[in-house]
Order: structure tokens, then sequence, then C-alpha cells
């Protein structure tokens, strides 16, 4: 069995990775700040909760597994990286997307450097039934030509908790990025990059309304959208000579023949997806083994410069 793992947050994602390790049989030491959420989280896992946050607990010199998890909120993400990597813990998983702005991504990376630190960022939909599938599909077919994605943000349903903190301000880095990383993924990073925004909302500032076009690395044209004050939704379309593959919602597959106009559903192995939140299963299975998909701090360092085209704010 793997030694201990370390899980650093014991709010709503700390309790999603919980139920993933304790589903693998992987021992794992909670640490958490909040009485409320250490209560809850024991009393569903039956996991001694370490109180009082990590800062003191690492005061207490405590010996330290080899891996760890990072699922804190957002603004919490980059101290508690640096803070084990300065202990020595090189292997980390830090859920999406890895600091609460650019310049806390920046500096996880430059840390992750300077110690030889594998750390990873927790895009799980990388990870999903309907992305693996698509993925060899695409192979199949002969690679990407074109592929569109929307991000429209259901601002609606974020709490005005969030919108009134440094969350809300950075939602875009925060959220909406899912899609968008998913996308290149698929698709391809961008090679090159032309990108129009407008609006703006009182707690996010930089846009609401969102379009822009692109080349990507292989050689596919890309398009994307997003109107966070309209009906929308989350959408990714991957097109290739032969088919069009349509995440809508990103949980699912569907395909379209060419020459047809039926839009077929493809039937995907899920399972893992419905018993535990979608991709997360795999995304930790990946980190502890072969981490060819799960894109590293550096990965997410160099992306920062097309979320901030696409943003199109002064700061990210």
């Amino acid at each position: 069995m793997l030694d201990n793992i370390l899980l650093v947050g014991t709010g709503y994602m700390g309790n999603e990775y919980a139920k993933v390790l304790k589903g693998m049989k992987i021992h794992f030491i909670a640490v958490g700040r909040g009485e409320t959420h250490a209560k809850a989280f024991e009393s569903t896992y039956d996991t001694p909760v370490i109180r009082g946050g990590l800062d003191a607990w690492l005061k207490t010199d405590p010996a330290l597994p080899h891996y760890a998890i990072i699922a804190t909120n957002e603004d919490q993400l980059a101290p508690a990286a640096i803070a084990l990597m300065e202990r020595g813990l090189n292997n980390l998983l830090i859920e999406k997307p890895g600091g609460l702005t650019a310049q806390d991504v920046k500096k996880v990376g430059d840390k992750a450097r300077e110690t030889n630190t594998a750390a990873y960022i927790g895009y799980n939909r990388r990870f999903y039934a309907s992305t693996q599938t698509a993925k060899k599909l695409l192979t199949e077919d002969g690679g990407v030509l074109s592929f569109n994605f929307e991000f429209t943000e259901w601002v609606h349903k974020i709490s005005e908790a969030q919108k009134q903190s440094e969350v809300g301000r950075n939602w875009f880095l925060a959220n909406s990025t899912h899609v968008i990383d998913l996308a290149f993924f698929l698709g391809g990073k961008p090679k090159t990059l032309t990108a129009f925004t407008a609006g703006g909302l009182a707690w996010h500032p930089a846009a609401s309304i969102y379009a822009g076009a692109g080349v990507s690395e292989t050689g596919a044209l890309f398009n994307y959208q997003a109107n966070w004050g309209a009906p929308g939704r989350w959408s990714v379309e991957i097109i290739t000579s032969a088919h069009r593959y349509i995440f809508r919602p990103l949980e699912k597959l569907a395909v379209q023949k060419i020459g047809s106009v039926a839009i077929d559903d493809i039937a995907i192995d899920d399972a893992l997806d419905v018993q535990y939140k979608p991709g997360l299963w795999r995304e930790v299975e990946s980190f502890l083994g072969d981490t060819t998909h799960l894109p590293d701090i550096h990965e997410q360092v160099r992306a920062l410069s097309w979320y901030k085209k696409i943003n199109g704010a002064d700061h990210l």
C-alpha cells in the first residue's frame, strides 16, 4: 500500500478527494482550519482532522509523507504549496488553478523549479470518461482540424460571498479556465490568438463578454465566445475530417458524422464519474502513476499568457 498522503483542506474539494482516497484504500492525513468542516469531515470519513491549519501543524515538525494534495480555498493554494515545498515535500497535486492570481501561480512555479518539485494542477475535466474516449477517437480520425468552445458562466449560481471576495474578481482564472484548458488539451495549445472583450461586472470588472479565434500549435483553427450576462453554458466541439465531437455538457460525448445532421450520443464507461466527482478518480490515479495528461505547474505558468489575453485584463 502507498504510504500516507497529506490532504490539505477539509471543505468541499477536500471531501471529494477524501472520497476517492478512501475508495482507493489509500491512507491519508487530513489537515484543516475550520472546526465545522473538520467535524463534518471526521463524521463522513471516520478520519481524524488536524485542526489549526497547515502552518500551525508544520510548526510541530511532523514527519511528512511523500505526496500531498492541496484542496484549500483558492487564496490558500499558493501559500500551502510553497510551505510544503520549503519543507521538502516535492510531489504535489494542487487544485486548479494553482493560485488565486497569476502572480500566485508564478510564485508556485518559481518555488517548484527552485526545489525540484513535481507540482501538478488538478484540472479534472481532462480525466472525464468523455474526454478520455474522445482522445482515442480523435487519433483514429487522424487529428483535429478545428474546434470551438464556450465558457459562459451562470452568474446567478455564484454566491454573493464569492462575488464580494478576491475569488470573484479572479473568477475567470479560478473557474472559466476549466473549459479553456479542456479545449486546448483536446485541440492543441494556441500558437496565435486574437481576443476581444466587452462589458464587465461590478465584482468581475475585467470583462463579461468574450470572443476570439486563433490557430493551435498543431495547425487547427479555433474560435470561442462567452457572455456571462446572457443564456449559455459550457461546451466544447472538436472537428475532424469525419466527425464533430460535442461536449455539451462536458461530462457527455455526442457525435455528428459527415453527411448527416443527426447528433448521436456516444456510449462511454463513466461509472467512476458517476460514483465520484467526475474525473477525480483518474486524476488522482494519474498523480500517483502516469502523469502524461496531468498539467504541471510550469505548463500552467505558460498558459497564463493566453489566459491573460483572453480575459483582456491588465492583471489576472
